[in-house]
């Protein structure tokens, strides 16, 4: 537990300490594409288009054209080792940090003391009010479809029964008082939510909190069956810190937001309102999604999936930082693929404890589509399991398209040795074992009709096992070299091991 970090600011601080996790810039940099352009080749990692940076440096930008006084906070958690260091836990348990948060959640409190968010406030029957001005959101590429902010935390709740909920979705900024929100069909509590709004016919309070404490981030990437719909993933956030996260009541909609923000944007989904997302650029185009392609834009005929939201407020701090990332980067793989991780874990102890060694959520399926399992066969009568535990895995979140199993002599976080793996520990006629016909995710490209003409709908995929452990009764056969055990720093003590 990192007891430095409670938001944005004290996480940048923390980082400053640490060599070689992050970097600062003074030279103006424009948020049309240009910081995007630039992290890229820093440490955006993930899908993103190659040359690329794995495994570099968050990075600031301290002069934002047409933002004075703004800063730019990007790639915070673009590194998985990043995000060890700021949640005070080993970069390579952290499925398992997580899934212990789930078992012990700690409730969000409302604080009753005046909110950091809330220093600056502006309402929008202010005659100056205009969201582009306020809030210096960047895009990513040269055709996108405007502004999005990329990591607003979106909190609402249910009409019926109170029921509170966090999720990051996609914002494009566009007009001076309205956003479009992007929801994936079926896969969001807030769109359960905003469903039973629509059939009311009432607008939907919404509050967007941008810039916030990163273990927040981190827990918000839960899905069901891990976090059922009536559970709030805030309770995830408080255990890991040790200490609830702390509410602000909003200033104009009868929501709550975090606290510790450095922005608040607050606003209404509201029935009857459609709007093609890109209505601004007429691209066609959104921005980048994970997969590492662009995706569509989405057009004026989903009021379910691209609801409009009415800005009533914003509010922030002073010198305020806006945080961003890059859609297909390593940013989002550690957002949605811990999670991922934690729920795989949790669901194959429960049922087969023991076994399981650890799980990763793979960078090259943007955290979502590939998942590395390894596994631990203690006798023979445990040959078979492994292919149950990645049936589990597809239970557990059905975005899942691969799962690779190997035993605990693989590196799953060095995808030369799941390669490795593949290549001395696989036999395609044996042990790849497919699953045709189920949904994935609407994102990869794959998944249509064009692609395979035996796909029925858009988002129907094969689902794919491919089984590189060692058969039980061959593990003799199968052993690694083994190297004399010594101290290299003896002989390097500044390198970094």
């Amino acid at each position: 537990m990192n007891s430095e970090v409670y938001d944005l600011r004290s996480a940048i601080e923390f980082l400053k300490k640490q060599p070689g996790q992050l970097v600062e810039t003074d030279v103006e940099a424009n948020p049309d594409a240009e910081i995007s352009g630039v992290y890229r080749y820093v440490g955006a990692g993930g899908t993103v288009s190659r040359p690329t940076k794995m495994d570099g440096p968050a990075m600031i930008f301290n002069n934002v054209k047409g933002f004075p006084g703004t800063k730019v906070a990007i790639g915070i958690l673009s590194s998985r080792k990043r995000v060890g260091l700021l949640l005070g836990t080993d970069y390579k348990r952290l499925g398992w940090t997580l899934r212990n948060a789930v078992k012990n959640p700690i409730k969000p409190v409302v604080t009753d003391k005046p909110a950091p968010c809330q220093e600056v406030i502006h309402r929008v029957t202010d005659p100056d009010f205009d969201l582009r001005k306020l809030v210096a959101a960047p895009t990513n590429t040269p055709e996108d479809a405007g502004p999005y902010v990329t990591m607003g935390l979106c909190s609402g709740h249910d009409s019926e029964n109170g029921d509170t909920d966090v999720t990051v979705h996609r914002l494009c900024i566009q007009s001076k008082d309205e956003m479009t929100m992007w929801i994936t069909p079926g896969s969001r509590h807030l769109g359960a939510f905003w469903d039973k709004y629509l059939k009311m016919d009432k607008p939907m309070p919404v509050s967007i909190s941008i810039g916030i404490d990163p273990a927040i981030y981190m827990s918000a990437g839960f899905e069901p069956p891990t976090t059922p719909l009536g559970f709030n993933e805030l309770q995830i956030a408080g255990a890991l810190r040790g200490r609830p996260v702390e509410l602000a009541k909003c200033v104009s909609i009868d929501e709550t937001c975090i606290a510790h923000a450095e922005y608040v944007i607050e606003g209404e989904l509201t029935p009857g309102i459609t709007m093609r997302e890109d209505i601004n650029s007429n691209t066609g185009k959104a921005m980048p999604e994970f997969p590492g392609y662009t995706g569509d834009a989405k057009p004026d005929n989903m009021p379910n999936y691209l609801p409009v939201i009415k800005v009533k407020a914003v509010t922030h701090r002073k010198n305020a930082i806006m945080q961003s990332c890059i859609g297909p980067s390593n940013e989002h793989v550690s957002m949605a693929g811990i999670p991922t991780e934690a729920s795989v874990i949790d669901m194959v102890e429960r049922a087969m404890p023991g076994r399981l060694v650890n799980v990763h959520a793979a960078p090259c399926g943007g955290g979502k589509f590939v998942t590395i399992i390894q596994f631990r066969k203690n006798n023979i009568n445990d040959e078979g399991r492994q292919r149950q535990a990645a049936l589990l895995a597809f239970s557990t979140f059905s975005e899942m398209k691969h799962v690779f199993l190997v035993d605990e002599d693989v590196d799953i976080f060095d995808m030369n040795d799941v390669m490795w793996a593949l290549t001395t520990r696989f036999q395609g006629d044996v042990d790849f074992i497919e699953i045709p016909g189920v949904h994935t995710h609407v994102l990869d490209p794959s998944n249509d009709p064009d692609f395979d003409p035996s796909i029925r709908v858009h988002g129907i995929s094969c689902k794919a096992i491919f089984d590189c452990t060692v058969p039980f009764a061959l593990k003799n056969k199968f052993q690694r070299c083994q190297f004399l055990e010594v101290d290299p720093k003896k002989w390097l003590p500044d390198f970094q091991f």
